[in-house]
């Protein structure tokens, strides 16, 4: 009599199957665990870099506002030695240190800028030429600005006024004084590039990489309030002084230096002589209106410098102390950019 397997129960033929559909359901959850995750995350960093954007951005304008306090009493608080506690005339940066950042203004007198709608034709090309515009464009691009500043002709239509009749949405040409720089952009022939500035790559030898180097632009050389007559040796671009006749080895020097102290007054004289005929075209400071451009960087918890950078800029008028409002805003730039 064999006893087999009879009291033992039927083995299930799907126990296999529900194991594997177990093991199934928890890699999917698992994988569904590990995108929440890295969405939680990358949510995470993205609040924090717009947090420390926003606090950046608060920082760079208090910076400009300390800024035009200390240009303010500069002339009022002198030290013995002649110098200003705060701010002395010709000097092109502030630094200022926070609890929560350190921050560095740039100070850029708008006789920084030749004036654009006084600006001879013939040094517009030549600042166009100095900013690596090639000939063609540059001469078109020149005669497109001084087409913009002046009158039409009675019942007559230019080239370029033809030209933005053609597109689309059509425009008229102003046929008047720029009043904002940022008009250059409509004319014809104009860039973003050639506005803005861009960057190019320098060589390095061929044991190095190339690298990248800024190039001004328009933006940087011209303004509706610059200059009809000298500009600022500390804070010109390099281009305006190439198109005011300045020697491009004395060009050279001037950067050079002002990248380590700027000039002075007493200073003008032999750079004027130095420059030769453009000599009479240069000048320490500005007059009454300036670009503050602040750059500003958190302090981390280890007190390290953020990576993250925050510029805003504004264009001021001073007025003289009799006034009640001792300067005005005459624009404010949000996202502004420092080299």
């Amino acid at each position: 009599m064999s006893t087999g397997n009879r009291g033992c129960p039927p083995r299930r033929p799907d126990r296999g199957s529900a194991l594997l559909t177990v093991l199934w359901l928890s890699a999917a959850l698992a994988a569904i665990a590990f995108s929440l995750a890295s969405t939680v995350r990358g949510e995470s960093e993205r609040t924090s870099t717009a947090v420390d954007g926003a606090r950046s951005y608060y920082l760079a304008t208090g910076a400009i506002q300390r800024a035009i306090l200390h240009m303010i009493w500069g002339p009022q608080y002198v030290n013995p030695d002649g110098r200003s506690r705060f701010w002395t005339a010709g000097s092109p940066v502030m630094n200022f240190s926070f609890a929560t950042g350190e921050t560095f203004v740039e100070v850029i007198p708008e006789a920084a800028r030749l004036n654009v709608n006084t600006v001879t034709p013939e040094d517009l090309f030549r600042l166009l030429g100095n900013l690596g515009v090639e000939p063609a464009r540059a001469r078109a691009i020149a005669l497109a600005i001084v087409d913009w500043r002046n009158p039409a002709a009675p019942n007559q239509f230019s080239v370029f006024d033809q030209y933005y009749l053609s597109l689309h949405p059509t425009f008229y040409a102003r046929h008047a004084s720029f009043e904002e720089i940022e008009e250059l952009l409509l004319v014809r022939g104009m860039t973003s590039d050639i506005y803005y500035g861009t960057y190019e790559n320098v060589p390095q030898g061929l044991e190095r990489a190339p690298r990248l180097v800024p190039r001004g632009g328009l933006s940087d050389c011209l303004s509706v309030f610059g200059s009809t007559a000298a500009v600022d040796v500390n804070t010109t671009a390099p281009a305006v002084l190439a198109t005011i006749g300045v020697p491009p080895d004395l060009v050279a020097a001037i950067v050079a230096r002002r990248r380590t102290q700027p000039f002075r007054q007493q200073d003008l004289a032999p750079l004027a002589q130095a420059a030769g005929p453009a000599g009479g075209r240069l000048r320490i400071g500005g007059n009454s209106m300036y670009t503050l451009r602040a750059t500003a960087r958190l302090r981390l918890a280890d007190g390290r410098l953020s990576d993250l950078k925050q510029t805003v800029a504004a264009t001021v008028k001073f007025l003289p102390p009799e006034y009640d409002a001792r300067y005005h805003i005459l624009r404010w730039y949000e996202h502004a950019w420092s080299y």
